[in-house]
């Protein structure tokens, strides 16, 4: 009876050790899954972060981009081989100004008018709400400013020199020094369109070199060849010869502002036609001054996806 009791006791004392291993071994899985969710939410929230930075990133880099056409300019260029004076010397040069464009997104049952005259544009905002006919369905729809993101400006400056010229391909073949000193020996030779050098600056990485000479007759000489010889241990190799030229940004500087042509007008929905007819059909409304409008320029209207519009500083209006 005793020797029952005592194995009953052992079984028992065996199933609570069990029992407690169990649950030693559930508050672990407890504590590592608690951890395990900790960690998958971290990431979730460092992953939601970097694509937030990268969004910001994209749209930094898509409202500064620039895209200018600068228009043709039949230009005569002439050479001095023997000035009469310094004046003749000085550099080639000629500046410019550059205006982003700013981007606008049209969403879908919004459009954009830009009339020729800006008082129409400002009257047609003034009066607020206008109720356009398009075939069956006659619209309320809302004039507002268009708000517009900051754009920038800047002047370009080119100056051409009279006086340097570029040097690439430059063969590998010699130290440094050495190599600036066969640059300048090289071009001092007049027999080849070279006269006396002033400095040599050269780059042994990129294998260039700008040659800076005394007299400004020299480049022009030198550039009438796309290459130049360039003796080096009894061989004699052709470097690329091209313009100076030093680029400079001025006077940059970030605008904002609204569109002083351009209205925009919202409420354009439930219409089942294609834009083009629903753009044309807009255009008649607001050109007739019995609607308080004038002339058009050009309708963009978004039924089915957005679109992105460019407006210019110069004309404030869609391009």
């Amino acid at each position: 009876m005793e020797q029952g009791i005592m194995e009953a006791y052992r079984d028992d004392r065996k199933q609570v050790c069990k029992e407690h291993q169990l649950d030693e071994g559930f508050v672990k899985d407890e504590q590592n899954e608690g951890l395990t969710d900790e960690i998958i939410k971290e990431n979730r929230q460092l992953y939601e972060e970097i694509q937030k930075l990268e969004a910001e990133l994209q749209e930094a880099a898509r409202d500064f981009q620039i895209k200018e056409d600068i228009p043709d300019i039949k230009m005569n260029f002439t050479s001095v081989e023997n000035p009469e004076n310094d004046s003749q010397c000085l550099n080639v040069s000629c500046s410019f100004q550059v205006s982003s464009q700013i981007p606008y997104e049209l969403q879908n049952g919004q459009a954009l008018i830009t009339f020729e005259k800006e008082e129409v544009a400002q009257n047609i905002i003034t009066m607020g709400k206008h109720h356009v006919q398009i075939e069956d369905v006659n619209l309320e729809v809302t004039a507002q400013p268009v708000p517009l993101n900051p754009g920038v400006r800047f002047q370009v400056h080119v100056e051409v020199s009279t006086v340097k010229i570029n040097v690439t391909g430059i063969p590998d073949e010699l130290p440094e020094d050495q190599m600036r000193d066969k640059l300048e020996l090289s071009f001092c030779r007049s027999r080849n369109g070279g006269g006396e050098v002033e400095s040599v600056d050269y780059d042994k990485p990129s294998r260039s070199a700008v040659i800076t000479f005394v007299e400004a007759g020299v480049v022009d000489k030198i550039l009438k060849k796309k290459d130049y010889p360039l003796h080096i241990n009894q061989r004699c190799h052709r470097v690329t010869v091209s313009p100076y030229i030093e680029k400079h940004l001025k006077k940059y500087q970030v605008f904002s502002g609204m569109a002083k042509r351009t209205v925009l007008l919202t409420g354009i929905k439930g219409i089942q036609m294609d834009e083009e007819t629903v753009e044309d059909l807009i255009g008649i409304h607001f050109q007739r001054q019995k609607n308080g409008g004038g002339e058009v320029e050009v309708v963009k209207c978004s039924l089915c996806q957005p679109y992105i519009a460019y407006f210019e500083e110069e004309t404030n209006g869609i391009v």
